[in-house]
């Protein structure tokens, strides 16, 4: 019903800019948030920043570096990343909460992932 596809990840150096971008397709009646996670190799998933009617919230260890916005007409959101750390590595998903239509209802769909890597 809702497919969700990530682009975006690669390497950077330490101090470089990365944008995320993440796509939603199928038959959506509406989509009320989209947000972004990561997770670090032997670390818990962990919430990055999400978007939900105009307001945006953030992880205190991104607060000030990346930006979450969305573009309503092509269901698609963003994560700009600048002043990017090595603790920043991981594999970043997309993840929306939707409604469908037939049957009408409410989904969570995740992303299929990308990873960033910050290094030198």
């Amino acid at each position: 019903q809702v497919q969700l596809v990530e682009s975006g990840g690669g390497l950077v150096q330490p101090g470089g800019s990365l944008r995320l971008s993440c796509a939603a397709s199928g038959n959506i009646a509406s989509i009320n948030a989209m947000g972004w996670y990561r997770q670090a190799p032997g670390k818990q998933r962990e919430l990055v920043a999400t978007t939900s009617g105009g307001s945006t919230n953030y992880a205190d260890s991104v607060k000030g570096r990346f930006t979450i916005s969305r573009d309503n007409a092509k269901n698609t959101v963003y994560l700009q990343m600048n002043s990017l750390k090595p603790e920043d590595t991981a594999v970043y998903y997309c993840n929306t909460q939707a409604v469908v239509f037939a049957p009408y209802r409410y989904l969570e769909v995740w992303g299929q992932g990308t990873l960033v890597t910050v290094s030198a």
